[in-house]
């Protein structure tokens, strides 16, 4: 009986998210409380139990994701991205400007939301398909896959954060992982899927008007390259040196403390503030304006997640976790598998890569907790389990569709494939990767 009234919870938070539209935050709210309700939670304990999963999840990724989004914001704003994509569309010229747009949207994709990255990537798309005369589906494809790329399996982006804790992973490893698995997952989606895209009709969306900035405007390669690529430097570096390390030595807790992603973000905002704020002549009123303008951008992320949490809570209050590991453990599929195909259904009902992996992580994490399963290697199968099948429900559907001018059959022909692509070849590494560790 357990099991259908969250089978029923699941189908209620789809419909209302997908159907009647309602915020995902209220519809996990309300599911969450009518689910606790019906599990046999007593009705005192309900209130306590949402407030619990929210300021519990909402604890452990606050300042990450706020510092991610103040970021970001700033590398738009000051031209770093720009000067990014325009450096290697130079650098690599046109026979391999597929290739640097992957490397564009890579680079300028670590530190900003899958939103800004689009709006942002896709203006330097039309102007390189302009220059070069080259199909802009060729030219934007490999740009958007790699932006798909970190969106589902790199922090500090908010689908693989959100989903560190509930697992207990590591924030360095599974960068450290996600990189490892990206490369193969860019090129396949992008530069090698977008040379069978020639002849699909794609033009820019009618009345695109881009705002770049001048050149002496922009700051340097070295900053912008530099500001872009710190977070992950600085995680990769202090998880190394945490690994390297034995616990008992004296620098140990030290190297510990600096592998900390909101230690990691808190000091790249300090090190931004200096290199595409100060030093360029900018008042130090107008970066912390930059910054507090983020906060907004971020918002409503935030909400998802906190109602993720709530979810997550009612299953572990009610005591049905342990009756769905008892279930999913005895089916003959790897759990990374399983973990990768619940994620799937719930993206083809929701929509939303966000709400469907944390949804779906709620669901594995029990299962995950009683198996030998690498706990960054799952939250990699469902970060990449969350790109696929992206179609109508879906934002970034209906954003590429308009931008490239395209109709619905070709765009569930280019963008719902690459973003297939992505999923299919992320979990492929993941199992690749769990021969290993």
């Amino acid at each position: 009986m357990s099991l259908l009234i969250v089978a029923a919870a699941i189908a209620g938070l789809i419909a209302l998210v997908a159907g009647a539209k309602v915020h995902p935050f209220l519809a996990f709210v309300l599911v969450s409380a009518a689910a606790a309700l019906a599990l046999g939670v007593p009705p005192d304990r309900v209130p306590d139990v949402v407030r619990q999963g929210v300021g519990g999840i909402l604890g452990k990724l606050l300042i990450t994701i706020v510092a991610g989004a103040m970021l970001g914001r700033l590398v738009v704003e000051s031209g770093a991205a720009q000067k990014i994509a325009t450096v290697l569309v130079e650098w690599c010229g046109r026979p391999r400007i597929a290739w640097a747009m992957a490397l564009t949207g890579f680079i300028v994709g670590i530190p900003l939301f899958y939103g800004v990255g689009f709006v942002l990537v896709v203006p330097i798309v039309f102007a390189a398909t302009a220059r070069y005369g080259l199909p802009p589906l060729v030219v934007g494809v490999p740009a958007l896959a790699a932006l798909s790329v970190a969106h589902g399996l790199l922090p500090p982006h908010p689908g693989p954060t959100g989903l560190v804790p509930k697992f207990g992973a590591d924030m360095g490893l599974t960068l450290l992982y996600g990189l490892m698995i990206a490369g193969p997952a860019i090129i396949l989606a992008g530069p090698v899927f977008a040379r069978f895209l020639g002849r699909v009709p794609a033009r820019p969306l009618a009345g695109l008007e881009t705002r770049p900035l001048a050149d002496e405007q922009l700051p340097g390669a070295a900053a912008s390259f530099f500001t872009a690529l710190l977070p992950a430097a600085l995680l990769l570096v202090t998880t190394a040196a945490r690994l390297l390390l034995q616990p008992s030595t004296p620098a140990a807790p030290w190297v510990k403390l600096g592998a900390d992603a909101d230690l990691v973000m808190l000091a790249t905002l300090a090190v931004a503030a200096v290199t595409l704020g100060l030093s360029r002549g900018q008042p130090f009123t107008a970066v912390m304006e930059t910054y507090s303008k983020a906060i907004g951008d971020v918002a409503s992320i935030l909400l998802v997640i906190a109602g993720s949490g709530a979810f997550g809570a009612m299953l572990l209050e009610s005591g049905v976790d342990k009756t769905i590991t008892g279930l999913l453990r005895d089916l003959p599929v790897s759990p990374l598998v399983l973990a990768w195909l619940v994620t799937v259904v719930i993206r083809a009902c929701v929509g939303s890569a966000t709400v469907a992996g944390l949804t779906a992580a709620d669901l594995i994490a029990p299962l995950a907790a009683g198996s030998d399963v690498d706990p960054n290697l799952m939250v990699l199968a469902i970060g990449a389990g969350s790109l696929a099948l992206s179609h109508v429900n879906d934002v970034g559907f209906w954003l590429f569709k308009e931008y490239f001018g395209l109709s619905i059959a070709d765009t569930l022909r280019t963008w719902t494939v690459m973003e297939t692509i992505v999923a299919v070849i992320g979990l492929a590494g993941v199992l690749a990767l769990s021969r290993f560790v």
